[in-house]
């Protein structure tokens, strides 16, 4: 990696080869003169570019320093263009109104949607490249999933653009797709109890008990729990993913009214899933060793006529489950 003197993100990268299809992904965005965007992982600016063409500010955000030099260089003179060299995990939200367009690392993916769901004030709309099968997750679809519960009450999720593998080169050995996420108002959960729903949800979803009524009885003792299924109106020989996000709602409603004593029960729950989420081993997929790109595929990389990057993860679901977890590809950008 080193001995590439471009970027430190040479390896594994997959690269749009049509600028026409990137016009058209921020075409289809819902963005004016007046909005702010952020282009997270700004890699080589075709993104970038495209969104200033549209947006009245372009924050481009870009963790890589030899990239960070070249989109200084492209768009010196660019008022409306604010490039800066930062972590995107690390990186503050503004607390006035922004739309977000990102390309996250495969293994930073449920960390970069977390960010976007717990943020003071959350984005109107978050345009994110994910795997296709990470974004079913976050759809909830065909089942219900922790990934989906963890975003729903804050944002509507739809596919709006589905890849086609030869969109990349090298081609990805998985499918790729945009999403867009769209900022409910007013949202389904209130921000200050935001927490105290998700540690519920993930201390339900994760547990190894059979369904919700031996999870629940687990928690807190077997009366109690019977009375809360029954309030909310949930079968308790339902397995979690087979609620609805109506029937987690109204036994969040329900277990929000217990005493403190016993919600405590699932205090912690969430970062507990996120120490365990560290931990685990990501193995790349797709990874394409540098020695199988072609010399025109090497100088296209270092070039500015390739583009934005598709990085995905999958994402909070299988936490519960004691097994190794398959990451999804990290497809990297250039302009």
């Amino acid at each position: 990696m080193a001995a590439h003197n471009e970027s430190t993100l040479w390896r594994t990268q997959n690269f749009l080869r049509d600028r026409r299809l990137v016009e058209r992904l921020v075409s289809r965005a819902k963005i004016g003169p007046t909005d702010v965007v952020y282009d997270l992982g700004a890699g080589g600016g075709m993104l970038t570019d495209a969104l200033a063409r549209r947006a009245g500010r372009v924050i481009a955000i870009e963790k890589d320093a030899a990239l960070v030099a070249r989109l200084r260089a492209r768009f010196r003179g660019r008022a409306n263009v604010e490039i800066r060299h930062a972590d995107i995990l690390a990186h503050p939200f503004p607390r006035a109104e922004y739309v977000v367009f990102a390309s996250p690392p495969f293994d930073t993916t449920s960390a970069i949607v977390r960010k976007l769901r717990s943020a003071a004030v959350p984005p109107r709309d978050a345009y994110l490249a994910l795997q296709q099968e990470a974004a079913r997750r976050y759809l909830g679809r065909p089942r219900q999933t922790l990934a989906a519960l963890l975003v729903a009450p804050w944002f509507s999720v739809q596919i709006i653009h589905r890849f086609a593998r030869s969109d990349f080169a090298p081609s990805p050995a998985v499918d790729v797709v945009m999403v867009r996420m769209h900022k409910r108002g007013p949202p389904l959960i209130a921000g200050s109890a935001a927490h105290l729903y998700r540690n519920l949800v993930v201390a339900l979803f994760v547990s190894r008990k059979p369904n919700v009524g031996a999870a629940s009885t687990q928690l807190f003792g077997g009366r109690v729990s019977r009375r809360l299924l029954d309030a909310a109106r949930v079968d308790p020989t339902s397995g979690p993913s087979a609620l609805t996000l109506s029937a987690w709602l109204r036994l969040f409603r329900e277990f929000a009214r217990l005493p403190a004593s016993l919600r405590a029960a699932v205090a912690g729950a969430e970062r507990r899933l996120h120490r365990k989420q560290r931990r685990l081993q990501k193995i790349h997929r797709t990874r394409v060793p540098r020695d199988a790109l072609s010399r025109v595929s090497r100088r296209e990389s270092a070039s500015s006529h390739l583009t934005h990057p598709i990085f995905a993860t999958v994402p909070d679901l299988w936490i519960a489950f004691p097994r190794t977890i398959p990451s999804v590809p990290r497809i990297s950008r250039s302009s």
